[in-house]
C-alpha cells in the first residue's frame, strides 16, 4: 500500500510537471506570435518646415492693358496734285524732317513766279504813286493844283501801298504751298504702308498718304478696378514716380520696367474702372504698338505683413489651410485666410501668428492632423513657386 502511493505521488508530480511545460510553450508560441504580429513603428516622416515672415511689403496688382504708341500721325496732303516721288521704304524708321512724299511741284513753282512778278508790279506802281503824292504836296503848298487832287494822290498811294502788301502775302502763300509739295515725317518714329503710289492723285486734307508712329517710349494704357485705386491712391501722388513692371504675350512674370506718368480725372461710369498710363522705354523698336500688356502696379502698403510660401498653402473645396508643426513635432492643420501674392509668397490676414512652423516641403506625407514628423528647417523665401492648380489638392 505503501508502494502504491507513492507510485501515484509520483505520477501527479509526472502529470503537473508536464502540463506546465506545455503551458510554459504555449505561453512562448503567443509571445512569438505576437511580436510577429506587431512589428516596430516606422519613424516620422521628414518635411521642411519655414518659419512664417512678418515685414512690411508693397502689395502689387496684375491688370491686363495694351501697348499704344506714344506719337501716332495720319499723314495727309496740305496741296492737291499728283504724287511725283515716295522717297521711303514701307515700315522703316523715320526721323522727324525726313521727305516721304513728294508732290509735282511744277503748277506750284509757276504760281511763285507769277506770284512775285505781280509783287514787282506792286511795288512799281507803289514808286510812282509815292512819287505823285510827294510832288501833290509840293503843288498844293504853292497852291498849283487843288485840294481834292491832293487827297486822290495820297489815296492812290496808299492803295498801292495795301497792293505790294497783298502781293508779299500771295507770294508767301505760293511759297508755302510749293514747301508743302515736300511731305516730311513731323516725329521721329516707323512708317507704315504707304497708301498712295506715284502717278496717283492726292487731295489737300482728304486723301491719307501712310501713318507714321512713335515707337521710343510707348505708352502702355491698363485699366484699374474701382477698390484697387482707391487703395493705390496713396502711393500715387502727382510728384511721385510710381515704377511698375510689365510683360507682354508669350513672356514670363514681368521683365520689364516701366513708369507711371498718367492718372485719368474720372472713373469710367459704364466700367467702374479708371485708366492708367505707363511709360515703357524700346530703344530697339523691339516692341510694337497693340501688343497685349500685363501690368504689375503697387496697390498698397502694409507695415507688417504674414507671409508663407505658396507652396505652403492646400485648399479643401474653397478653404484653404496649412499644416503648423508645434514644439512637439506633431502636425496641426490651420484654417487660413490668405490676401495678395509677393512674388511668391502670399500675404496671410488670418489664422497664422509670426513665428509659427509651416511645412513648406512633404505635405503629402501628412495623412491626419496630430501625427509626428522630423522638421528640416529652411528660408520661406527662395523656394520655388508652383502653379496655382497644384494648390487644389484637396486633403482630409
Amino acid at each position: 500500500m505503501e508502494g502504491s502511493s507513492r507510485e501515484t505521488a509520483g505520477n501527479k508530480r509526472f502529470v503537473w510537471g508536464l502540463t506546465a511545460s506545455l503551458i510554459s510553450l504555449a505561453l512562448l508560441a503567443g509571445c512569438d506570435a505576437q511580436g510577429e504580429a506587431k512589428p516596430a513603428s516606422p519613424p516620422p516622416p521628414e518635411v521642411d518646415v519655414a518659419r512664417v515672415v512678418a515685414e512690411p511689403v508693397t502689395v502689387t496688382e496684375t491688370f491686363t492693358g495694351r501697348v499704344d504708341a506714344s506719337e501716332t500721325v495720319e499723314l495727309r496732303p496740305r496741296v492737291s496734285g499728283y504724287v511725283h516721288k515716295v522717297a521711303f521704304e514701307e515700315g522703316e524708321m523715320v526721323e522727324a524732317g525726313d521727305l516721304l512724299f513728294r508732290i509735282d511741284p511744277r503748277p506750284y513753282q509757276a504760281k511763285v513766279k507769277a506770284a512775285r512778278a505781280e509783287l514787282a508790279q506792286a511795288r512799281s506802281d507803289l514808286q510812282l504813286a509815292d512819287t505823285e503824292a510827294s510832288r501833290a504836296k509840293q503843288l498844293l503848298e504853292s497852291r498849283a493844283i487843288s485840294r481834292e487832287e491832293y487827297d486822290r494822290r495820297q489815296a492812290a498811294r496808299l492803295g498801292a501801298q495795301a497792293s505790294v502788301n497783298a502781293a508779299r502775302a500771295a507770294l508767301e502763300t505760293a511759297e508755302l504751298d510749293l514747301q508743302y509739295t515736300r511731305i516730311t515725317a513731323p516725329v521721329s518714329g516707323r512708317t507704315g504702308r504707304a497708301l498712295v503710289t506715284q502717278g496717283n492723285l492726292a487731295r489737300a486734307d482728304q486723301t491719307l498718304l501712310t501713318t507714321v508712329v512713335a515707337v521710343d517710349p510707348l505708352h502702355v494704357y491698363f485699366d484699374s478696378n474701382e477698390a484697387s485705386a482707391m487703395r493705390s491712391q496713396p502711393l500715387l501722388g502727382p510728384e511721385k514716380t510710381t515704377p511698375v513692371r510689365i510683360g507682354l504675350a508669350g513672356e514670363e512674370s514681368f521683365p520689364h520696367r516701366g513708369e507711371l506718368d498718367f492718372v485719368d480725372n474720372r472713373l469710367n461710369a459704364s466700367t467702374g474702372t479708371l485708366q492708367y498710363r505707363a511709360v515703357l522705354a524700346n530703344p530697339d523698336g523691339t516692341f510694337k504698338p497693340g501688343q497685349f500688356a500685363r501690368v504689375e502696379m503697387p496697390v498698397a502698403e502694409l507695415d507688417k505683413a504674414l507671409l508663407v510660401n505658396r507652396k505652403a498653402v492646400l485648399t479643401d473645396q474653397d478653404r484653404r489651410y496649412v499644416y503648423v508643426v508645434d514644439d512637439s513635432n506633431q502636425v496641426a492643420r490651420r484654417q487660413v485666410t490668405t490676401g495678395h501674392r509677393v512674388d511668391d509668397l502670399l500675404v496671410i490676414r488670418e489664422g497664422l501668428e509670426s513665428g509659427d512652423r509651416v511645412i513648406v516641403n512633404g505635405t503629402q506625407k501628412i495623412f491626419s492632423a496630430g501625427m509626428k514628423v522630423t522638421p528640416n528647417q529652411i528660408a520661406m523665401r527662395g523656394q520655388p513657386a508652383v502653379d496655382d492648380t497644384a494648390m487644389a489638392t484637396n486633403r482630409p
